[in-house]
């Protein structure tokens, strides 16, 4: 997991120095640039994978193309196997592949990559650049041009503030070079009706689950550094933290880390689920003031005041904190909601198509909502966090099951299927126990809600209101919105802000 910087043109090193240090969080191990011809790329590099000689930026043998990148290819064992015979790496590095995969197969060499990724390639030789995207967008990029019409490409806004005020997301799923523009090479797509499973059945179904969600779980341990994972007590991170366990292979248990205010539920639920499962487990109770500390910092980081994602985002900074004191790479629970009907709402959609449609909707929402958060919270605190309720396969099987096999009703609870599909991974009590949002549970919801009515007035919040480009509902909201607006002033901050995915 890395920071990633780029330019067709160049910069002075001390503008480049601001730019290395403005995502150190991203990647504290290593810090390189390099001035071609053409281009000036910087990298931060945290150590996952290739841990002797993977520093980046990577060049190719003759030094005529040039990757940073930021992510994880999952496949890049096989993708070099296939490479081996025309293509010599360098560097045990994971990353390599992507380079090679543009020298053999050109620009749709990116649609065998499978992982969480953003990178750029150099190309000295053609004097031409490709930048890229993964799928649902789980690692960030941004791009915009300064002042002298350059392209300017990085992992986090307040990077790309430093030489520009004009910046834009890099669509998910998207490839983009000078020749072409964007391209979308990849994106989910509906099932046809003939690739929906019937409702009868249920032993496919679940067997096509649990097979599809440990092998996501078992790709995602791949590392040259040891993986934690997170354990709320809710049945997304306990069924992703009960499947590592099982899969784990060292001599200690999997490390599993939980955050909350004093005697909240998910600390209580989080210790009952490490219990079952056996995982090493590591708690931090956070108190009212600490809480409220670090709300800046969050927002900073989090690059949003988006409501329902700062809320969330709270909790996860304290539990990304914790767990970047024992591991380097966690597994979480994100995207289970999504991908099997957990939000309430979706009962409104009663058949395949509809249901279907609206999960694709919201996932394909992800990348500056829910995916957004786990980055940068994560990324804040130098520590690699991996999805694997979001594998491609996954979701695919996952789109095929039919609507009344997901939704809650009388005879299901939400995420029923799931649930169904993992009888006996974990005690009953536990595995049929019903979902509850991350920041109630944690307890930080009433203190943000006091806080906020004490320090922002009447006056204040119908002014800020006035000013926001969403509606504020409150003046904990109001506040959020306040800090924004202090620490990224630019016009365009609020402009590529996303929006909650389900509102």
């Amino acid at each position: 997991m890395c920071g990633i910087f780029a330019m067709t043109g160049r910069m002075t090193e001390s503008l480049m120095t601001e730019v290395l240090n403005s995502m150190r969080h991203r990647g504290p191990d290593e810090g390189s640039d390099v001035k071609l011809e053409n281009f000036h790329l910087g990298h931060q590099r945290l150590s996952i994978i290739g841990l002797e000689d993977g520093i980046q930026p990577i060049k190719n043998e003759n030094a005529s193309k040039w990757l940073v990148c930021n992510g994880e290819i999952y496949n890049y064992l096989q993708l070099k196997e296939e490479l081996r015979e025309n293509a010599a790496f360098l560097t045990e590095s994971d990353s390599e592949v992507v380079l090679k995969m543009y020298e053999q197969e050109g620009v749709r060499g990116v649609e065998k990559l499978d992982g969480m990724f953003a990178f750029f390639i150099a190309d000295e030789a053609n004097d031409t650049f490709l930048a890229a995207r993964d799928t649902l967008g789980i690692k960030p990029l941004y791009y915009g041009k300064d002042d002298k019409g350059q392209f300017v490409f990085s992992s986090e806004l307040k990077t790309l503030y430093l030489v520009t005020d004009e910046v834009r997301e890099f669509p998910a799923g998207h490839y983009y070079t000078p020749e072409t523009g964007f391209v979308c090479y990849r994106k989910i797509a509906e099932p046809k009706q003939s690739e929906m499973l019937s409702d009868q059945s249920l032993e496919v179904m679940t067997n096509k689950i649990q097979d599809q969600l440990t092998n996501a779980v078992q790709k995602r341990l791949l590392a040259d550094v040891e993986v934690g994972v997170l354990l709320s007590g809710g049945l997304d991170s306990s069924l992703i933290s009960a499947i590592a366990a099982k899969l784990h292979q060292g001599e200690k248990p999997v490390k599993s880390f939980c955050v909350g205010s004093e005697n909240s539920e998910d600390l209580m639920r989080a210790r009952e689920v490490a219990e079952a499962i056996g995982t090493e487990h590591y708690e931090y109770v956070y108190t009212k003031e600490e809480l409220l500390e670090v709300l800046p910092k969050v927002i900073y980081h989090l690059e949003s005041f988006e409501p329902s994602l700062v809320r969330s985002a709270l909790p996860n900074y304290f539990v990304s904190q914790l767990a970047a004191e024992h591991v380097k790479v966690i597994l979480s629970g994100e995207g289970a909601d999504e991908l099997f009907a957990g939000y309430d709402y979706l009962k409104d959609f009663q058949n395949d198509q509809g249901l279907n449609q609206e999960i694709i909707r919201i996932i394909n929402s992800l990348h500056n909502i829910n995916l957004q958060r786990a980055d940068r919270m994560s990324m804040a605190h130098s520590l690699e966090l991996r999805v694997p309720f979001l594998d491609l396969d996954l979701i695919k099987d996952a789109l095929s099951i039919p609507a009344q096999s997901k939704l809650h009703t009388d005879e299901h609870m939400e995420k029923w299927i799931l649930r169904k599909s993992f009888d006996g991974l974990l005690p009953e009590s536990i595995l049929w126990r019903k979902k509850e949002e991350f920041s109630a549970g944690s307890g930080a919801l009433d203190i943000l809600e006091e806080h906020a009515n004490k320090v922002i007035s009447d006056h204040e919040f119908q002014a800020l209101s006035a000013e926001a480009p969403i509606e504020l509902r409150s003046k904990q909201e109001c506040l959020y919105f306040k800090i924004y607006k202090e620490i990224f002033p630019e016009k365009s901050a609020l402009e590529v802000m996303g929006r909650w995915a389900t509102a």
